[in-house]
C-alpha cells in the first residue's frame, strides 16, 4: 500500500505540474461544463493554483476550495482566489457532505495508487451537492502515439491508469449517472474534442454527476 509519505514525495519530484503548459486551457474546458449556477467548487490537485485563477477569471463569483498533498504548495495559494484551503489526500477529504456545485481534478487520478481510486471518488460523490458535477482529465492509456512508441502513461508520479471504459464503469459503480467523454490534451487544441477516434487523444475529459 502507498503511503501518503510515499505520495507526497513522488508529487514533489514531479515538477511538471508547476509549469504545464496546458493546465490553463484544460481549466477553461472545465468551465464550459460548469452547470449553470455554479458557486462552491473543489480543485483538487490545485498545485500552485494556475487553474483556479482560470476558472476564478472567467466566473468571478466563485468561491473555491483548493486540495493539494503538498503542503508548500497549499501553503502559497492566492487568497483573493481560493476562499479555503485543504492540504491531505483524497480517500478522507476533512469537510461537510453536500458542499460543492462542482470538482474538478485535472490531472489528478493517475496519481493515486490504485487502491485509492475508489475512495476518492466516492469521497468526491460525498462531497457533491445533489446535481453537483465531478469534472475531470487524466492520461489516455490506449493514445495512439505511446503504443507506436512503446510507452506507458505510468511512471513518475503517475502510479495508477485508467482506461476510459473503466473509468466510466467505476463512476457508475459508485452511483454517479450522465456519465460524458470528451477528448483532451494537446490534440484538442487542433481537432477539438469530439473528434470519434478517442486513441488520438494524450488525455480525456470525463463529466459525471450526482444524481
Amino acid at each position: 500500500m502507498t503511503t501518503m509519505d510515499q505520495i507526497v514525495s513522488l508529487n514533489r519530484e514531479m515538477e511538471m505540474s508547476e509549469t504545464d503548459t496546458f493546465t490553463e486551457r484544460r481549466y477553461r474546458q472545465f468551465v464550459r461544463y460548469l452547470p449553470p449556477g455554479t458557486q462552491n467548487v473543489l480543485d483538487v490537485g490545485c498545485s500552485t493554483g494556475r487553474g483556479g485563477a482560470v476558472m476564478k477569471a472567467a466566473v468571478p463569483s466563485l468561491r473555491i476550495t483548493g486540495l493539494d498533498c503538498l503542503p508548500e504548495r497549499v501553503a502559497g495559494l492566492d487568497a483573493s482566489i481560493y476562499d479555503a484551503t485543504v492540504c491531505g489526500l483524497t480517500n478522507a477529504i476533512p469537510l461537510p457532505s453536500d458542499r460543492f456545485d462542482a470538482i474538478v481534478a485535472g490531472e489528478f487520478i493517475e496519481h493515486l495508487p490504485p487502491d485509492q481510486v475508489y475512495p476518492a471518488l466516492c469521497e468526491f460523490f460525498r462531497l457533491l451537492k445533489l446535481r453537483g458535477v465531478l469534472l475531470l482529465t487524466t492520461p489516455n492509456p490506449d493514445y495512439i502515439k505511446n503504443k507506436l512508441d512503446r510507452t506507458s502513461v505510468l511512471g513518475s508520479a503517475h502510479i495508477s491508469q485508467h482506461y476510459i471504459g473503466n473509468i466510466r464503469r467505476r463512476l457508475r459503480d459508485v452511483g454517479y449517472s450522465g456519465v460524458v467523454i470528451r477528448g483532451s490534451g494537446r490534440v484538442s487544441s487542433i481537432l477539438g474534442e469530439l473528434f470519434p477516434l478517442r486513441s488520438i487523444y494524450g488525455s480525456y475529459f470525463v463529466k459525471a454527476t450526482k444524481w
